[in-house]
């Protein structure tokens, strides 16, 4: 399996967007023929917009902008979770957890973000798990250097050859 598959892969505003999206159900992604599910970028929050379910907000890096979504509505899923105590504490956690990262997000805030990467009305996007504000104004440019170094190193090579390719 390809470790670019589990793991959050630095990206930059406009290799996001250059992502491959298969249509399968769900579908999956792919940048140069390597899976990606998990993202993570830095940028600038130059859009918001709350809603009681939902935040979305685009996070600009300088080469384009991500845009984000981070859920609000844990409290609504719940009927549809197992109703155990362990299933309501771990929605709870989350909901709180989802309020905490919303709270974070504000306007020309320099934002670092992970999560999901999913397709809504045809529109790629990050699912936000985790925020982390920066206090560093270089780690926009640091992340910049990380993406281009990952990028050549690791992103752009061929996935490693499996037992069966060698037999063909």
């Amino acid at each position: 399996m390809d470790p670019t598959r589990s793991t959050h892969v630095k990206l930059l505003a406009a290799d996001f967007l250059s992502l491959a999206v298969s249509p399968s159900v769900p579908p999956t992604f792919t940048r140069r023929t390597r899976p990606v599910s998990r993202a993570e970028a830095v940028g600038v929050v130059v859009s918001r917009d709350s809603r009681q379910k939902f935040l979305r907000f685009l996070l600009d890096d300088g080469s384009g902008c991500v845009p984000c979504v981070i859920w609000l509505n844990h409290h609504l899923l719940l009927p549809r979770l197992s109703t155990s105590a362990a299933s309501a504490a771990s929605a709870d956690l989350d909901a709180a957890s989802a309020r905490a990262h919303a709270g974070k997000v504000r306007l020309g805030e320099l934002l670092r973000v992970r999560g999901r990467v999913t397709v809504y009305r045809g529109e790629l996007q990050i699912t936000v798990k985790d925020v982390v504000v920066e206090r560093d104004p270089n780690s926009e440019v640091l992340h910049w250097l990380h993406c281009i170094k990952l990028a050549r190193d690791c992103y752009d090579l061929l996935p490693p050859a499996t037992a069966t390719d060698y037999r063909r």
